[in-house]
């Protein structure tokens, strides 16, 4: 199943462009246009190909992102997306490492985690129907757009699909991981203290973990359209080259 992501597009949209100065909507301009005066030599380009092309490139870069979270420690292991304990729990887990119970915070947070490693994947599908429905002009748009205007693109046409496909995952996953037994293990080791201290509803945890793994997901998407943004030549299949070449 093929996923994707905004930044091969960015990227890719300036691929052996004639001048390195070029942004990348005059070159998509270019390429919208057919060939100009310094392509001569060169077979026109269809709207629907180069179409196609910003499309594989959206496609490639949403599929790793997805590949890099939706598998185990994708979350866990990486700080910049790690699912913490919630704000509100945050004074009974430091209570409860003061105790000595630090390992039952661990597990909480590693059974969240888990949890959003297991809901990622269902992205894939969501992605690639973005992808199908973007219109010349979405990709217009987001190639004039700032360095994030690819995700943002993602994120207002598809959060709202991610978090009805996620929720059950997590759902699901939160039980079979034992969030829930987990959270009451580390309350009873504060002594019951967690209302004084403050304290999560415990229905609230899938949605936390759930906005939590979305968000995990678009920061990687955006860290990809910068990347594709800098340095496109390094991003490209056949397919690519031939609509973003020179």
């Amino acid at each position: 199943m093929r996923v994707a992501c905004p930044l091969l597009l960015l990227g890719s949209l300036t691929l052996a462009s004639a001048s390195p100065a070029q942004s990348l909507s005059d070159r998509l301009a270019q390429l919208l246009t057919r060939a100009d005066a310094t392509q001569s030599q060169a077979t026109p380009l269809a709207e629907p190909e180069a179409a196609a092309g910003i499309k594989e490139a959206l496609a490639q870069g949403t599929r790793n992102a997805v590949l890099r979270l939706g598998k185990t420690d994708g979350f866990l292991a990486d700080e910049a997306v790690r699912i913490a304990t919630p704000k509100s729990l945050r004074k009974v887990a430091k209570l409860a490492r003061r105790l000595g119970a630090g390992a039952s915070v661990d597990a909480f947070e590693t059974s969240m985690n888990r949890a959003a490693e297991q809901a990622v994947p269902a992205a894939a599908d969501i992605f690639a129907d973005t992808v199908r429905a973007m219109t010349v002009r979405d990709a217009l748009t987001i190639v004039r757009g700032g360095d994030d205007a690819g995700t943002q693109y993602f994120r207002k046409v598809s959060e709202n699909r991610l978090r009805d496909a996620f929720l059950p995952i997590v759902r699901k996953a939160t039980a079979s991981n034992d969030v829930t037994q987990r959270y009451k293990a580390l309350t009873e080791k504060t002594g019951g203290l967690t209302g004084v201290l403050g304290g999560a509803n415990i229905q609230d945890l899938d949605g936390y973990v759930t906005d939590k793994a979305m968000d995990g997901l678009f920061h990687y998407i955006a860290e990809e359209e910068k990347a594709i943004r800098k340095n496109p030549l390094k991003r490209g299949s056949d397919l690519l080259k031939r609509v973003f070449g020179s």
